[in-house]
């Protein structure tokens, strides 16, 4: 079925090639080449969707981004939300449907892929219309390196909507010529469906390109691949043309209202007729081609309603060559339609109202140069009184801006500012410019009348329905509201009314805005100014922006050697920072709760093995290395003797803790700190920014080791019978081999360094070795304790384990408001030392109040109940009621398991005065009921510490 507002002939699409989509469940027709907004036009189908506030009706108002009504939702292939049906480009099998307010986000895996690359170039130019080809021909001609984009699927910008000529030839015949030069220079790198969408500082540039599918056919941003550019230019062009804008009345906003230029290029690029019979709204000669155009294509104009007394003779001449009434001095005040429009209501001052009918009414109000590229680098914009217009309004080190976007709107006077603009900009970079001239860059430019300023057609019984953006429904009523509240600031209006907020970043609402609202204060736009231009110029998805980096490439996954081994047995993951480590390995029929009660009961009375390589580890190195880790760390580390293993807390510069670990003294001037997983980057930064800005006299090298060296905690009352067994030419004695000792040893000529440290109170040693040999020493230890029932036990077993003695876990059990003494840790802070990071804190008032929160223990009455971790700790309540809000909070848990050794529940806690509590019944709310707990001591297993030896 032919769509029947195509044109018989003409356009750029490719009437060969046929598509079949579906809109709002309709099965429609187009053509390669076709957005997924001029197939819609072309099929009768003006009303796209409804208002994201009041449900009016909308439809398209524009050919290209700038468009305010045309949002839709792709569904197939791909489920895609908040995207212009002008922007997207059609293809076989498209299924669509407008967005009544917002889209729908895909509950299914993105097929599309999206990368992102780098590229060095000596001139980057933003728009591939007639200025950008010229400057970019200029530019190539001389030998440079140029990048050009553009974000239309061909290039020619306001040229594949027109007529135009050059040197008495169709423009787009030039056009060809131009690109295909350009092919022929190896330093030109010429990217179409590229937009340019932010300019930060040094010249560069970020631009998202819509590539082609797998298949290799044209296909949108919904299931193309997405490409992210960030370029790196010297200099940088900006040749983005402009917007037309419009001009605000009554009703302005019913489907069938669009701008002039946007149906002609409906007409001229896509074939597409935007309605049967038109009325022309405009201040400037502009609109007068699209309306001339779409007359001699069939489209009735039954009017040109111009703003202006006096209208050039031309243009008067093509009127009435045409047949088209011309009203000027005239202004457009409303519209009537039920959803699309049926009239124009038009009318001169003082005289009685007119309606026109009409299916389209097409406006132009004038045009606004895009400088956003431009105002993004912090460059400033002046008013042009003979434009009415925002224009650059400075001259910005490696930026230049041209044409039509810099107020330069005549298609000779384009083309001659590309070339100059790129001679300059050349020679500037030493290269010597060709003298080949830029074809119809010498053409005289045709003089046309002053366009007219008007921003809006006032109407204070209307002002509710005179959509400033239509995007938001905001209205001139609510810039009327804005500045009776007292704003003057266009930066508070905009956030107070959300104009130039949505989709569009006020293209079209942005200036309007400001222009009203200088009426409604009585100053001078100048004066007010704009809004402030922000990337991204166009909206870009973040699938785009994250690129590769999403699913397991989101945030690099880091795996220690032993990681196949734990598949193999069927580990169940937790992620700690970037480290996969196992948090329990389940026997067919356990769930997380049995297995972990099994892991903890081997340990506790047989023997385990714990993949703990993902610790953070530095080796600290010099003459200093004592001195420097005595600054950093609460207790003294240069008094520990070569051989040993000492335990440390660093905190900030507030007293409060930070991180724990242990530390081996490897050598007089060597030492290896050991941190928590979480913390290992952060802790090597932090050590390095003390030695590098407050110590750098202190000869001390900082090297992180952490994935060289992985860690094999062997726990339990059997660990030392396992380690005896594996490493039989090491004394493994409490004589020979002490609590916080570490002793060199080999195993088939490999090096092992072995710990006597505890995370869990029972006898343990850490094996250490390289990642190299880690799996073989893994696998020698399994063997060797299998007679000994040896248990590969997970995190959250640890967890168990270490809580059940009361060791803290930092970031858990505290929350950057905790110091050593909280914690019941003031042995780990020296009395010795004169001076170390957060030392005088300690004494601040705050820090040592009686009722700060402090750590203790917890056991639930029922024996029965696992308290959920972040639970507030409340005080008893008699009849265990609540009273009314607010409730006073005590604290909260910090870590709740259930324990097979204790045969119950218990939780750890942060607890005001909770020391002085110990004995006391408190309560904490779970799930509407008031549990009772009994305050403890945190060391709930082996309080004597006899296990720690065997």
């Amino acid at each position: 079925m032919n769509a029947p507002f195509r044109t018989r002939q003409g356009g750029r699409i490719d009437r060969n090639t046929a598509y079949t989509f579906t809109f709002d469940g309709q099965e429609l027709t187009g053509h390669a080449g076709d957005t997924l907004g001029s197939a819609l036009l072309a099929n009768g189908v003006h009303q796209v969707t409804t208002s994201i506030k009041l449900g009016r009706p909308r439809g398209i108002t524009a050919a290209w981004a700038e468009d305010t009504g045309g949002l839709v939702q792709i569904e197939e292939p791909f489920p895609e939300p908040m995207l212009l049906a002008t922007t997207v480009e059609l293809f076989d099998g498209l299924v669509a449907r407008g967005i009544p307010g917002q889209g729908r986000l895909a509950d299914i895996p993105d097929t599309a892929k999206y990368d992102s690359t780098h590229v060095h170039t000596d001139v980057l130019i933003a728009g591939a219309g007639p200025t950008g080809l010229a400057a970019a021909l200029t530019a190539a001609r001389a030998g440079v390196r140029v990048v050009l984009l553009d974000e239309q699927s061909e290039p020619g910008g306001a040229l594949l909507g027109s007529t135009d000529t050059i040197d008495g030839k169709p423009a787009l015949e030039w056009v060809d010529a131009a690109v295909a030069e350009l092919a022929s220079h190896p330093d030109v790198l010429h990217l179409q469906r590229t937009t340019a969408f932010g300019h930060y500082d040094d010249g560069f540039v970020l631009a998202v390109q819509r590539r082609t599918d797998h298949l290799g056919t044209e296909a949108p941003a919904a299931i193309s691949r997405q490409r992210i550019w960030r370029i790196r230019a010297p200099h940088i062009v900006v040749a983005a043309g402009a917007h037309e804008r419009p001009v605000v009345f009554t009703d302005n906003d019913r489907p069938g209202i669009m701008l002039a230029h946007g149906a002609r290029t409906f007409l001229h690029r896509y074939g597409v007729k935007v309605g049967n019979q038109a009325v022309v709204f405009t201040t400037n000669d502009s609109a007068y081609a699209a309306a001339f155009d779409l007359h001699d294509a069939g489209v009735r104009i039954n009017t040109i309603v111009d703003v202006r007394h006096d209208v050039a003779a031309d243009l008067r001449a093509g009127c009435a060559e045409r047949g088209i009434t011309l009203r000027s001095n005239s202004v457009v005040r409303g519209t009537l339609g039920n959803g699309r429009i049926s009239h124009a209501i038009v009318a001169r001052d003082g005289d009685t109202p007119v309606p026109l009918a009409c299916d389209a009414l097409l406006i132009s109000g004038g045009w606004n140069p895009a400088v956003h590229l431009f105002s993004q680098a912090r460059g400033t914009l002046r008013y042009d009184d003979a434009l009415g217009a925002f224009v650059p309004g400075e001259r910005l080190d490696g930026v230049t801006v041209a044409g039509s976007a810099n107020g330069v709107f005549d298609l000779p006077g384009c083309l001659r500012e590309g070339r100059e603009v790129a001679t300059t900009v050349v020679t500037d970079l030493g290269f010597t410019v060709a003298t080949n001239a830029i074809a119809g860059e010498s053409d005289p430019a045709p003089s046309p009348a002053p366009a007219a300023v008007v921003w809006h057609v006032p109407d204070p019984a209307g002002a509710e329905r005179q959509f400033v953006d239509v995007q938001r429904d905001a209205t001139v009523a609510d810039l009327a509201r804005a500045v009776g509240a007292g704003m003057r600031s266009m930066e508070h209006i905009k956030r107070y009314t959300t104009i130039g907020t949505a989709h569009d970043q006020g293209k079209t609402s942005g200036v309007v805005a400001s222009g009203i609202t200088s009426e409604l204060i009585g100053t001078r736009i100048e004066d007010l100014g704009t809004t402030t231009f922000r990337p991204p110029y166009t909206p870009v998805a973040f699938a785009a922006l994250a690129g590769r980096s999403r699913g397991h490439l989101f945030d690099p996954e880091r795996v220690t050697a032993v990681n196949d081994w734990h598949v193999d047995r069927g580990a169940v993951w937790e992620d700690v920072g970037q480290w996969k480590r196992p948090r329990y390995y389940p026997l067919p029929g356990e769930d997380m709760e049995a297995a972990v009660l099994r892991e903890c009961a081997a340990v506790r009375t047989g023997v385990g093995i714990l993949d703990g390589s993902t610790l953070g580890k530095i080796d600290v190195q010099g003459p200093d290395a004592g001195a420097f880790l005595d600054l950093l760390y609460t207790n003294m580390m240069s008094t520990l003797k070569v051989g040993m293993v000492r335990y440390g807390v660093m905190c900030g510069v507030d007293g409060m803790v930070i991180d724990d670990g242990t530390v081996m003294r490897l050598a007089e001037d060597r030492y290896q700190a050991f941190t928590t997983t979480g913390g290992a980057a952060r802790i090597l930064d932090w050590m390095e920014e003390w030695l590098q800005t407050e110590w750098p006299q202190l000869r001390v090298r900082l090297t992180s080791v952490t994935e060289q060296w992985h860690t094999f905690p062997v726990v339990g009352p059997k660990s030392r019978d396992v380690i005896g067994a594996v490493f039989a030419d090491l004394d493994v004695s409490n004589e020979a081999f002490p609590f916080m000792a570490w002793r060199d040893t080999t195993l088939d000529g490999v090096h092992v360094r072995i710990g006597r440290v505890s995370f869990s109170g029972e006898l343990a040693y850490e094996v250490n070795v390289t990642g190299w040999h880690a799996t073989a020493v893994w696998e020698k230890l399994i063997a060797a304790g299998e007679r000994y029932g040896i248990t590969p036990y997970g995190t959250e077993t640890m967890h168990v384990l270490r809580a059940e003695k009361g060791y803290p876990i930092i970031g858990q059990d505290t929350d950057g408001t905790i110091t050593p003494q909280d914690l019941g840790m003031e042995w780990v802070v020296s009395k010795k030392k004169p001076d170390f990071v957060g030392k005088r804190s300690f004494t601040r008032e705050s820090n040592v109040d009686p009722l700060r929160k402090q750590f203790v223990g917890l056991l639930p009455l029922d024996a029965d109940t696992v308290l959920p971790e972040g639970a507030q700790v409340i005080e008893s309540m008699k009849d265990g009621i609540l009273p009314p809000p607010p409730v006073p909070m005590l604290g909260h848990v910090t870590s709740s398991y259930r324990s097979a050794e204790l045969g119950r529940p218990f939780g750890l806690a942060l607890v005001k005065g909770g020391r002085a509590r110990i004995g006391e019944t408190l309560h904490v709310p779970v799930d509407g009921i008031l549990v009772p707990v009994e305050v403890t001591g945190t060391v709930l297993v082996d309080p004597e510490g006899a296990r720690r030896d065997g």
